[in-house]
């Protein structure tokens, strides 16, 4: 039998195996690790795993929301905030009816499991979706709208999910309490993540010792979370207006050096709990397998693959009428906004991955009621999530890509052109600046020469950019700068590697020195273009 550490060891060596085959097949890495997982469980000596659903809510759900949120622009949010609650909330309850009413009406579940059934594959997740919208190359509002529906609707399906739960185990249902309970957790959950994120904010602006930042920041997801759920409000929407607020007020109150520390602790961290996450999810297999009773397991993949095709319907209608009701609802003509393009409305009505948010309700099903009977249909619930989660994340996340080749569907770069005007401005003012010391005091005429030479490139590559259509770099500096730059970069590790080795300098002085030219360097390269 593997003992947990070497198990945890090869999980770690599974992701970054898997990463990197990922990388090569041009694949988003949670589809490649939830198939490794697949595989994986099925190596001859591989033990059961339990996946405790507490510690995907606690452990592993905040740290990984709360990033998502961080990263997320809140104007962009904000001016797509209607389709996204259309999303979050209408899409949310609609797909809970129409699953619980599909089950109880064909395959003979009770209504109210239906219900439970319908609030646990309802939402989209946001780790798989934000994980594999990121690597897609569309209009900005595409992504926005995906990333901020899966930030958003935990919260409408987690209170279905408890209150459906609750009238399983007591037979008692109240509407009246349900919609109490709803607008309570997500009342509490903003308060409580507006609260937590003011604290932080102030908290941060009197520390300068990025170290001790950076672990306040690791906590800062943990604290919101637990301390929603303590007062019984959605500790997954309190993460998502943490995480909104404090990445809205970071600029003004964090340092260069904490947000260098920060963004590397946090994207190591968000890899491997990632990597654990989507594995995981893949070695349930025999789990889910082993605990179906009562159904033949042909007869549980029938079922599941008819539920899966009925979200995707329900997701396609959704998407297609409610944006067309939306526009109707608008009295005045002139009001509304243009009609959306057809092709990216199929697009995102075919993004609704779920993922590990589903696994988790789902595994933390009670497995008897109040009076001691069963909880009906448990295992096949269990069973009907999981194959949800694996044919909405690895098929249809799989024919993403080349769904969008089809569509003809175009990245409209418009992060590159505000990138490009914010650059240029800022650049202009810095100049300006520049030339207003030099009037007002004293200045060393060789360094004014040289910080003027620098802008004045700066400037001129910005502007080279404004007629181009398709560059694919927006780049502060001319080509030939780079790379002599880089050559000359190199020039000098060699160097000072070779002092190192001759003993001329220690490894101190060769790491300090190192940082510099890591990072000058860095501010040659960009990444993700």
């Amino acid at each position: 039998m593997i003992g947990t550490i070497e198990l945890v060891l090869g999980l770690l060596l599974a992701i970054a195996a898997l990463a990197v085959l990922a990388r090569k097949l041009q694949i988003p890495y949670p589809i490649l690790f939830v198939i490794g997982g697949l595989l994986l469980s099925f190596l001859p000596g591989h033990h059961t795993l339990h996946l405790d659903p507490d510690l995907i809510f606690v452990l592993f759900l905040p740290p990984l929301l709360y990033p998502a949120a961080f990263s997320s622009s809140w104007r962009d949010f904000h001016a797509n905030l209607g389709p996204i609650l259309r999303l979050a909330i209408g899409l949310v309850l609609f797909t809970t009816v129409a699953v619980a009413w599909f089950v109880h009406h064909f395959f003979g579940l009770p209504l109210a499991a239906g219900f439970v059934l319908g609030a646990i594959i309802s939402p989209p997740d946001a780790i798989a979706a934000t994980a594999i919208t990121q690597s897609l190359r569309v209009p900005r509002q595409i992504i926005t709208i995906l990333d901020g529906e899966s930030l958003v609707n935990d919260a409408t399906s987690f209170t279905t999910y408890r209150f459906a739960v609750a009238a399983v185990l007591t037979g008692a249902f109240s509407l009246a309490g349900a919609s109490l309970d709803f607008v309570g957790a997500v009342l509490g959950g903003i308060a409580v993540g507006l609260a937590v994120g003011w604290v932080i904010t102030r908290v941060q602006r009197r520390l300068d010792d990025p170290p001790v930042q950076t672990t306040l920041s690791l906590l800062t997801p943990y604290v919101t979370y637990l301390v929603a759920e303590r007062v019984h409000a959605s500790g997954v929407l309190a993460v998502v207006v943490t995480g909104l607020y404090v990445g809205w007020r970071s600029p003004e109150v964090l340092t260069s050096r904490m947000r260098l520390l920060a963004l590397s602790v946090w994207s190591m961290i968000v890899f491997i709990l990632n990597g654990f996450i989507f594995i995981l999810i893949g070695l349930q297999l025999p789990e889910v397998v082993h605990s179906l009773s009562g159904r033949s397991l042909g007869e549980a993949i029938g079922l599941s693959a008819l539920v899966v095709a009925l979200l995707i319907v329900v997701r396609i209608v959704w998407f297609f009428s409610s944006t067309s009701i939306a526009r109707m609802l608008k009295s005045d003509s002139r009001c509304r906004t243009p009609r959306p393009n057809w092709r990216h409305l199929v697009l995102m009505s075919w993004a609704g991955m779920r993922g590990v948010d589903s696994l988790a309700a789902a595994l933390a099903l009670p497995f008897v009621t109040q009076n001691g009977a069963p909880f009906p249909e448990r295992s096949l619930i269990v069973f009907i999530t999981f194959s949800v989660i694996f044919a909405t994340l690895v098929l249809q996340g799989l024919s993403l890509s080349p769904l969008i080749r089809w569509l003809k569907i175009a990245d409209d770069r418009s992060l590159e052109e505000e990138e490009r005007q914010a650059r240029l401005k800022a650049n202009e003012a810095a100049l300006a600046r520049l030339a207003q010391i030099a009037k007002s005091r004293p200045v060393d005429e060789g360094v004014l020469s040289r910080l003027r030479a620098e802008y004045e490139d700066r400037i001129e590559q910005l502007t080279e950019h404004q007629d181009e259509e398709d560059h694919k770099k927006l780049s502060l500096y001319s080509a030939e700068y780079e790379k002599l730059s880089k050559e000359m970069l190199g020039e000098e590790r060699k160097t000072i590697l070779h002092l190192r080795n001759e003993r001329v300098i220690n490894d101190n002085v060769l790491r300090r020195i190192q940082r510099d030219l890591d990072l000058a360097e860095a501010r040659l390269e960009r990444d993700g273009d």
